[in-house]
């Protein structure tokens, strides 16, 4: 029931993305027979404000008040630094920060996120750029990444 309340969550928002200006990062339903919970998180290229937000929350509102039986809480958001890469606009919007990659088969990785292709990221290791080695880009295949999160630096 919540893959069925997600994607039916998921249609009632594509018109309020404005044309793809907003983009979904994630959409998590926890359904209670008490108090449900619906936790949206959004974003744009250009970042996401509280009042645009608050725009979409009301208006989708009206609409999964028909949907869900019971009573519920809408929560949307924009993601914080700690929600994990998803998407390729997720990646091209931190072009230029520090990434830690946890690949597939286990290994991590730190770099400088220099490009984002249609099926790659580009980095340059941190251990690299330390050392002071020759700095040679390294292609990772999206495939090949569990996950990646930002590294946030406060120096």
């Amino acid at each position: 029931m919540n893959t069925e309340v997600k994607q039916k969550i998921e249609q009632l928002l594509e018109p309020l993305l404005e044309n793809d200006k907003f983009f979904v990062v994630d959409i998590k339903v926890s359904l209670s027979k008490v108090h449900s919970k619906v936790t949206i998180l959004l974003d744009s290229d250009e970042g996401i404000k509280i009042d645009e937000c608050t725009a979409i929350s009301r208006k989708l509102g009206v609409d999964i008040d028909e949907m869900m039986p019971e009573k519920y809480t809408l929560e949307v958001s924009s993601p914080g630094v700690d929600i994990p890469l998803k998407s390729d606009r997720m990646y091209r919007k931190n072009v230029g920060r520090s990434l830690k990659i946890t690949l597939k088969d286990g290994s991590e990785l730190k770099g400088v996120l220099e490009s984002v292709g249609s099926e790659e990221i580009i980095i340059i290791e941190d251990k690299k750029r330390k050392k002071k080695e020759e700095i040679v880009p390294m292609s990772i295949p999206f495939v090949n990444i569990k996950e990646s999160q930002v590294i946030i630096s406060f120096k």
